[in-house]
């Protein structure tokens, strides 16, 4: 049946029945193909039906369906034309993991961060009245999405003009992790009406078998059943923001869900769906855990997909618990991320003194400076890419009053298959123009515990940014002082050049100098473990020593850290040649983390190339 399907036209002929079976075909090749590519598996299991249905409805070109995210547009992608192509899912040149414009005409908007399909939806909608257009707007969400502040100035406006918009949500009970707060809460009282949905389900079957006067009777009965789910259910917080709300509507239910979509088309006015679905469903390990199937690495297809709170992530919540155990101030704060940040470590041994404030990081910065002004030592894990969201309340709220808030940024740098909006690589650009924050990155998982020690020790706000991968550089280790703030070390000292390295792009640039000493040239190693302050000592010297320095980083070359040391070095009126090596100003694709590295030129090879070209040598 799959591949008969092509284009969501080719959906209509298709009995129910029909697409009862392409649902377990298409989930036998998400099973199949997620496995072995890595990507979102129990999100995209949950959504067959619902997809199937919308595509239905919405499948024209016209009509726009918006996806909040992306984690659960794996099936658009398979109804739009794109079968063949998925099992090249999140490889370099392949599908991207997330809707993308540029991929398909189906393809609306694109999505990586959370709560922001509503309002592009609602800006698309607003479009199409103006231009007198007559298609359908649909913004598909989820209830971990729902946890955004997005979501809510949207709906308010929304509602409060009356634009005709169709708005899904599709709640699975939770996003990554389990869903927190009064909006979860509430959702779950909705979904008490399962009552409800089952009673329609069965009055449904019964009448079916009835001949000639079934059908006529389900119409009547449609009718008591919706006074029953007015009864079952207290939909006031919706409509007390102008929004018309329809459901719980069973999410599996493809009958149920196409005659739904059918009759919101018609609407005049915002409505949205209550959807409820499984998460992971007809795979039974992801059935049975939704959190760790919520994304899992490539090839496992033999063994369940490991946690992802590994590597630095772990590390740093070791050190941040050993803090805790000695120090009744510190606590710890995460939006909708305690797994993927190894938080949930501190979770569990503190569960008082945790916060997961779901997908809300604009909340979670002031809230942690309104802690840290009450004289508590927060300690807040975000991945690069969703401190960005926050950019403003680490400026005022955060460092303006200079509050002793500890943020620790997972996932810096290149981060491989989830592609462009995912990238953590514009952070040392943007954190290194606050004043009075101190921003640090380690070169290993030795140096970051030494780090999280450091910031114990702090009044004011610091910010230690890592990859996701534990590096251990034991072997390149010397004795040295205890850690100061503004202090590099020099690894290895040179004649003709020296590398300033910034994190992980250490370990690159020891293998860089080997490779250089082979070809005769004597190139240093400083690790440049504080992005601000400088090691102003340090760098005039290596300026005065070195015919050329090279700034090495795993962020982008605008404004980085590069850019830190050519000021200085313009301000103190030093012609020392500097070659600043980082990521192009272009926006990084998918692929491994090699590849990447590869592509911007901070690989070894590429890495000693530059330096010898450099030199002329």
């Amino acid at each position: 049946m799959i591949e008969r399907i092509n284009s969501p036209q080719d959906l209509r002929p298709l009995s129910i029945e029909q697409m009862e079976q392409l649902a377990g075909e298409i989930r036998a090749l998400l099973v199949e193909t997620v496995l072995e590519q890595g990507g979102h598996l129990a999100s995209n299991l949950g959504v067959v039906e619902l997809t199937l249905a919308l595509e239905y409805v919405f499948g024209d070109p016209e009509d726009r369906i918006v996806f909040d995210v992306g984690h659960q547009a794996y099936v658009h992608k398979i109804l739009t034309g794109r079968r063949e192509q998925f099992a090249h899912l999140r490889e370099r040149g392949g599908l991207s993991g997330f809707p993308r414009i540029s991929e398909s005409e189906y393809d609306a908007f694109p999505a990586g961060h959370a709560s922001t399909s509503i309002s592009a939806a609602l800006g698309m909608a607003r479009a199409r009245d103006l231009m007198g257009d007559r298609h359908a707007v649909v913004a598909v969400t989820g209830d971990g999405a729902m946890t955004g502040g997005m979501c809510y100035e949207a709906l308010n406006d929304a509602g409060h003009t009356k634009t005709p918009l169709i708005i899904v949500l599709n709640d699975n009970e939770m996003s990554i992790a389990h869903n927190v707060g009064a909006l979860s809460t509430h959702l779950t009282r909705l979904r008490q009406s399962k009552a409800y949905t089952a009673l329609r389900r069965s009055v449904k079957r019964g009448l079916g078998r009835i001949p000639k006067i079934g059908r006529p009777m389900e119409k009547g009965i449609s009718k008591l059943l919706a006074s029953v789910r007015r009864l079952l259910v207290d939909d006031h917080f919706f409509s007390a923001l102008g929004v018309r709300y329809l459901g719980p509507i069973d999410g599996h239910d493809l009958s149920q869900l196409i005659d739904v979509f059918r009759r919101a088309k018609k609407s005049e006015e915002p409505v949205l769906l209550h959807v409820v679905t499984q998460k992971g469903r007809g795979y039974a390990e992801a059935e049975r855990r939704p959190d760790l199937y919520h994304g899992v690495p490539p090839k496992k297809r033999e063994e369940a997909p490991c946690s992802a709170s590994v590597g630095n992530g772990s590390i740093a919540v070791s050190e941040l618990i050993a803090l805790a155990e000695k120090d009744i101030r510190v606590v710890a704060l995460t939006a909708a991320m305690p797994a993927g940040t190894g938080l949930q470590a501190f979770a569990d041994r503190f569960p008082d003194r945790f916060f997961d404030v779901g997908i809300a990081e604009e909340h979670m910065l002031t809230m942690a400076a309104g802690m840290a002004a009450a004289g508590l030592r927060p300690y807040v894990g975000i991945y690069s890419t969703f401190l960005q969201r926050a950019y403003d309340q680490m400026i005022c709220d955060v460092a303006l009053e200079g509050l002793p808030v500890t943020v620790l940024i997972d996932r810096g740098g290149l981060v491989g298959p989830d592609g462009a909006t995912h990238q953590g690589v514009f952070d040392l650009s943007f954190l290194r123009q606050i004043p009075g924050l101190v921003v640090a990155s380690p070169r290993d998982v030795r140096q970051l515990r030494e780090m999280i020690r450091l910031s114990a020790t702090l009044d004011g706000p610091i910010a230690i940014r890592y990859a996701r991968e534990g590096d251990d550089m034991g072997p390149h280790l010397r004795d040295h002082a205890p850690m100061r703030v503004g202090t590099w070390e020099e690894m290895i000292a040179g004649a003709d050049a020296a590398f300033l390295a910034v994190g992980r792009m250490v370990n690159v640039a020891m293998r860089a100098a080997m490779a250089l000493m082979e070809k005769g040239v004597s190139c240093g190693v400083i690790d440049a473990r504080f992005i601000k302050p400088l090691d102003e000592n340090m760098l005039r010297a290596a300026a005065q020593k070195h015919g050329l320095l090279v700034t090495l980083e795993d962020n982008i070359v605008a404004g980085g850290f590069g850019s830190a040391v050519n000021e200085r070095l313009h301000a103190w009126g030093l012609k020392t040649d500097v070659l600043n090596l980082g990521v192009p100003d272009r926006f990084i694709e998918q692929g491994s983390v090699s590849q990447q590295m590869a592509d911007c030129g901070l690989d070894v090879e590429s890495v000693a190339a530059a330096v010898m070209e450099r030199l002329n040598r």
